[in-house]
């Protein structure tokens, strides 16, 4: 379970978080969507402290960290429970997709190498990479870069995967197989987080939808009532510029 209550994010005297209240149950697909710079990328990295919290607290599974006080220990806690895919992959270019992998297994869990690069070959399998183990970031498509910056989240056995805009650096025919490792992940109830422009994702995995605009959760719920049924202004005003380009 994940729960942020009052989460805010000043940069100087500018507001990009205004008291975020949010519970993630164990198991659920939250998708956030709204206008860009509205603080949606921001709330996701204030959760696992690449941005430093302005107030509030963070609470994933059993711990409750308030952003105030939190110490170095609280913070490792927090990025142990946590996976976050970034937007332009992020792996280490002079590791393979096998020890970009395992990675986190050896430095952060202290596992044995032959038992990390054994899990990791499991997880390129369940990727469908499994011919891509020594294969090296600079040889492989922007689709199967992604998928190993995934695969690397599912490594980490984390209580919720962060997803911020892991398609909006990929070519057209390389995001549906993005997508499609998501689905994936969907269908096994591992809890996402995800900021995405992708509707069609939103409608057909979230259990529910969030719009944000001006560092406020304006509205949620059920992606159909979201979608078809919008309450406030700017949840109409948005869909309907954004479905224009990317319909659902």
């Amino acid at each position: 379970m994940i729960k942020l209550a009052s989460l805010s994010k000043y940069f100087g005297e500018t507001v990009v978080l205004d008291g975020i209240d949010l519970t993630i149950e164990k198991g659920e697909i939250v998708v956030i969507i709204g206008p860009s710079g509205t603080g949606k990328s921001t709330l996701l990295r204030c959760i696992n402290f690449l941005e430093q919290p302005t107030g509030g607290t963070i609470t994933v599974g059993d711990l409750t960290v308030d952003v105030k006080r939190a110490s170095r220990a609280d913070i490792l806690s927090l990025r142990r429970q946590t996976a976050f895919v970034f937007q332009n992959y992020a792996l280490f270019a002079n590791k393979s997709a096998l020890e970009n992998i395992a990675e986190r297994l050896l430095v952060v869990d202290k596992w044995p190498k032959e038992k990390a690069h054994q899990k990791a070959r499991e997880i390129l399998g369940k990727i469908g990479l499994a011919e891509k183990a020594d294969a090296y970031p600079a040889s492989m498509s922007g689709g199967q870069q992604q998928r190993v910056a995934i695969g690397r989240a599912m490594a980490a056995g984390a209580e919720v995967i962060l997803f911020d805009e892991p398609t909006s650096s990929l070519d057209p025919e390389w995001v549906e197989e993005v997508l499609g490792l998501m689905k994936q992940l969907a269908a096994e109830r591992q809890t996402m987080l995800v900021v995405t422009h992708e509707m069609s994702f939103a409608r057909d995995v979230a259990d529910r939808v969030i719009f944000v605009d001006g560092g406020h959760i304006v509205e949620q719920g059920p992606p159909s009532e979201i979608f078809q049924n919008p309450k406030d202004p700017r949840t109409k005003d948005f869909l309907k510029k954004i479905l224009a380009t990317n319909p659902v």
